[in-house]
């Protein structure tokens, strides 16, 4: 099937999936039409007569689409994206925008058990006051969730604080640690394995009551820094 509109390829997965890869001039381009595509998506899926529609993952530049093959096949979700495109393109896009939410987190930068400021300090070559005060003066968007429940991938850090990952990953990295690798950042929901630069700890649990993530997709995140005493005292709050 031949692409249409923002949708740069469509592809077959198994026999009750599609996967959907977005065109644009950047990645933040093709972000957007992944998630405005997801929004409506969920929308349309909300009706009794879309029940077929199981399952829409996002992930940066790409959606898969997982269907009821007991009620459709593949042709018929071609055919109903390719009506949902026109019916995107016709509205201007106007009723399928997300509403936005914004979120500060604090964190408690150099923390003890989340301390890799020197290391960073090495790779970019930037004071760690300098590296404090990139991160807090960005504005990130979630792109996609993952990795671990919770676990929002988030960018894009300036090109000054952007670094690799660590040449040997932990095998423990702390719940609440924020950390960069290349040009995302991201918080650390639980204790998990994990090889990026840890920036500190951030006491605002990642997922919430019955295992609801904090932050999702085309979320917008500014991180504000705290004392010590502060984290301290949020927990005992």
């Amino acid at each position: 099937m031949q692409p249409f509109g923002s949708i740069r390829q469509l592809v077959p997965v198994g026999a009750d999936a599609i996967m959907l890869y977005f065109s644009g001039d950047s990645l933040e381009q093709a972000n957007s039409a992944c998630q405005q595509w997801l929004h409506m998506l969920d929308s349309f899926a909300s009706k009794a007569s879309n029940s077929w529609v199981v399952e829409c993952v996002p992930s940066y530049d790409s959606l898969l689409i997982v269907f009821d093959i007991e009620q459709v096949d593949s042709h018929f979700v071609y055919s109903s994206l390719q009506q949902w495109q026109t019916r995107l393109h016709n509205e201007k896009n106007d009723g399928y925008q997300k509403a936005i939410k914004r979120h500060t987190l604090p964190v408690w930068y150099g923390a003890k058990a989340a301390n890799d400021l020197d290391e960073v300090s090495r790779k970019t070559s930037l004071q760690k006051e300098d590296i404090i005060a990139l991160h807090t003066s960005m504005e990130f968007k979630v792109y996609t969730v993952g990795f671990a429940p919770g676990f929002a991938y988030m960018g894009e850090l300036p090109k000054a604080l952007q670094c690799a990952r660590l040449a040997s990953p932990r095998k423990k990295v702390p719940k609440g640690a924020v950390a960069i690798a290349d040009r995302q950042t991201a918080v650390y929901p639980s204790d998990s394995p994990g090889g990026w630069n840890l920036l500190g700890l951030c006491p605002v649990p990642m997922v919430g009551e019955n295992n609801i993530p904090l932050l999702s997709a085309g979320d917008i995140v500014t991180f504000s820094s705290i004392t010590e005493s502060e984290f301290v005292n949020y927990h005992a709050g």
